[in-house]
């Protein structure tokens, strides 16, 4: 069993769950993810480690809520336990050494880039980090971040930072130069425009892909994806992949195949959804 220690409402959907995981706190690297499984009988899903804290044996875990078993996990309390949790699992990802880098995260997958920028900042890379949101509660880890680097915010809305997408920002900074590397995180179309973007500056990018896995151990085949002319699995030979490679045409179509099924699933739980804000108590999102 792993104990929650802490809980964060982060945005309306985003939950931040600090639980006890001391083996995995004490060798998780940048990008890898644990699956869990809250109760016996339960779903099993990955998800990335968004931190650790090697002393106090603890891993912070995102979720977001979209379905069933992310509700069930976000209502989580402050004592209460998720019963397994297998990992670190996934490949680590390669982190230039020297230079300038530039993160870039969309939505939820800005806890995604969170272990990138720790974990940059502490080779002594110069990071900037470039998050983005439908408005200024959507935005998240934006304070987190700052603790590697200077962090550039953009909002659909104008509501907080600048008013655009995360692609505005990234292209002022890629005209400005000396960018050794970009590391993209969030919506599949949001890695596609970034990939396509740093190709025209010719800046290396690296894109994460983990949003799309299912069962995290390559069984199941819901993740795979072409890359370099190959198919591919994001759970097992990723989830962090060359964005000049990846098929994003070819992946974004496979992915809308799910989308009347997504929908009725995520009708089926609206009920569990509407109420995580009531559940939450005095919790708000920060």
């Amino acid at each position: 069993m792993h104990p929650v220690v802490q809980r964060d409402v982060l945005s309306p959907n985003v939950t931040r769950l600090v639980i006890e995981a001391s083996r995995i706190a004490q060798v998780r690297e940048p990008g890898q993810f644990v699956i869990v499984r809250r109760e016996e009988g339960a779903e099993r899903i990955p998800l990335t480690i968004a931190d650790a804290d090697e002393v106090a044996g603890t891993i912070s875990l995102v979720v977001q809520a979209v379905g069933k078993t992310s509700c069930d996990l976000c209502v989580l309390k402050v004592g209460e336990a998720i019963r397994d949790v297998a990992g670190p699992l996934g490949r680590a990802t390669e982190l230039i050494e020297s230079g300038h880098a530039v993160c870039v995260g969309g939505g939820v997958g800005t806890a995604v880039v969170h272990p990138l920028a720790q974990g940059l900042a502490a080779r002594g890379v110069q990071v900037t980090s470039v998050i983005g949101g439908r408005a200024r509660e959507w935005v998240i880890f934006e304070d987190e971040l700052r603790r590697y680097g200077d962090v550039r915010v953009c909002t659909d809305d104008g509501s907080h930072g600048r008013h655009g997408f995360v692609t505005d920002e990234l292209r002022d900074l890629l005209e400005r130069g000396g960018i050794e590397h970009v590391y993209a995180v969030g919506p599949v179309p949001m890695m596609s425009a970034v990939s396509s973007l740093t190709r025209e500056y010719e800046v290396p990018t690296t894109v994460s892909l983990n949003a799309i896995m299912v069962d995290g151990t390559g069984m199941c085949g819901g993740c795979r994806v072409n890359v370099g002319g190959k198919t591919v699995y994001a759970c097992v030979d990723g989830p962090e992949f060359d964005g000049y490679t990846v098929d994003f045409k070819m992946l974004a179509d496979r992915l809308a195949m799910y989308r009347d099924v997504e929908r009725s699933a995520f009708e089926a739980s609206r009920c569990l959804i509407d109420g995580l804000a009531e559940a939450a108590g005095a919790d708000t999102p920060r």
